[in-house]
Parts: C-alpha cells; sequence; structure tokens
C-alpha cells in the first residue's frame, strides 16, 4: 500500500464557507481521491486552516507550516507521495508578501522533505507540488476581508509561474490548481463541494500516472 500525504490549509481541510464547519470526508477531496485510488493507497489528511508556508502569524504562531512538517512526516512514514498546497494564507496583509516570495517559502518546505525522507525512511517521495486556487473577485464581499485585501486577487494569479519554477528545479510534479478550479464566490477563498470533486479528479489522475520509488518495507 502507497501513502499519499496531503499537506495543506483550510482547502485540504476541507473548510465549509457557507457555514464555517468542516465539509464531511465524503465531500473533502481527500476524501473522493482515496476512493478514486482505491485500496492501494492510503491517503492522509493533514490540513490546517490558516496554514502558512513558513510565516509565523502574529496571533497564531503555530500555523507555520514548517514547524509542523518533520514530525508529521516522520508520524506517517513511510510515505510514498505529498501533496503539497500551500500558499493562500501567505497572502494575508499582515505578512506583506510577493508571489515570489511565497513559492520561495514553498521551497523551503520541498527541501525540507526531500531532506527529512531520505534521511528517516530511506527514500525521498514523489511531491505534487500544486500552486493554490486564485483569491476570488469578491474578496472585499468575503468574511475574511481585511486579513485579505484587494491586492491579494492579482498576486495570487502569479503563483503558478514561480511555483512551477520550483517545481522544475526541485525534481517536482506540478499542478495548477487555479486551471482546476475557483473559489467559491461565498467567500471567494474556499472550495465547493464541486470544487473539491474537480480537484480531487486531477490529483487522481496524475497519481496513476506517476512511476513511484521502490522502497522497502517498514
Amino acid at each position: 500500500m502507497k501513502t499519499v500525504l496531503c499537506y495543506g490549509d483550510s482547502n485540504t481541510y476541507g473548510f465549509n464557507p457557507s457555514n464555517g464547519f468542516r465539509y464531511p470526508e465524503h465531500v473533502r477531496w481527500t476524501g473522493i481521491l482515496s476512493d478514486f485510488l482505491g485500496e492501494e493507497y492510503r491517503v492522509i489528511e493533514e490540513g490546517c486552516n490558516g496554514r502558512t508556508t513558513v510565516f509565523d502569524d502574529p496571533i497564531e504562531g503555530w500555523k507555520n507550516g514548517l514547524g509542523y512538517l518533520r514530525p508529521c512526516l516522520n508520524s506517517h512514514k513511510p510515505v510514498d507521495i505529498v501533496i503539497l498546497m500551500l500558499g493562500s494564507n501567505d497572502l494575508k496583509e499582515t505578512f506583506h508578501a510577493s508571489p515570489e516570495e511565497i513559492a520561495k517559502g514553498a521551497e523551503v518546505l520541498v527541501k525540507d522533505i526531500l531532506d527529512f525522507t531520505v534521511n528517516k525512511q530511506g527514500f525521498a517521495p514523489v511531491i505534487l507540488l500544486v500552486s493554490p486556487p486564485e483569491i476570488g473577485e469578491g474578496i472585499a464581499d468575503s468574511a475574511f476581508y481585511g486579513r485579505f485585501l484587494e491586492n491579494a486577487i492579482g498576486r495570487s494569479r502569479e503563483f503558478p509561474k514561480w511555483y512551477r519554477r520550483v517545481a522544475e528545479e526541485n525534481g517536482c510534479v506540478f499542478v495548477d490548481a487555479a486551471s482546476v478550479v475557483k473559489a467559491s464566490p461565498v467567500d471567494s477563498l474556499h472550495l465547493s463541494p464541486e470544487g473539491h470533486a474537480r480537484l480531487a479528479e486531477e490529483f487522481a489522475h496524475v497519481i496513476r500516472g506517476l512511476e513511484l520509488p521502490e522502497r522497502e518495507q517498514f
């Protein structure tokens, strides 16, 4: 059985923009992906609302994605595939981060995954580096307005350029989520159930085409 670790933010967690709760497992893209892939794969959900790449939130510093990454990898090893989808929360006004800086944050995580897994499990997983969905045009009417301003829209549209570069330079598989899904008009940040389904279908298609590294039994 191959292990797929899904490491992300609220769109991996399954935040429901209509009520602020969490979508049921069968609605979340992680749950749908598990159904698509079948019994040969174990899909691990590691989504956290507000998680950044490497930035410390001044109020919720524990949401820095780098801090939990190594314990997470160690807990679930051996990990064959990592789906890494972070960066949307780095667009918050408090961080003043450019798309290039955010992609460099994602690169820090990529390098940490590669370094740690080679050392701790003897091989590196295939990393799907996912450029996050765009911030929606209606962000000014969102409940999250203030934390995200209108300038986040344009910056999010530059993600594919920079994330693709990071993927190419580090041997990752690049996936552009914005070419597959759009943020729900409810809050311009989070995915609708239909978006979760489309994203799961895309990931399943990519994963089925991968050549995975051989590994010893743990």
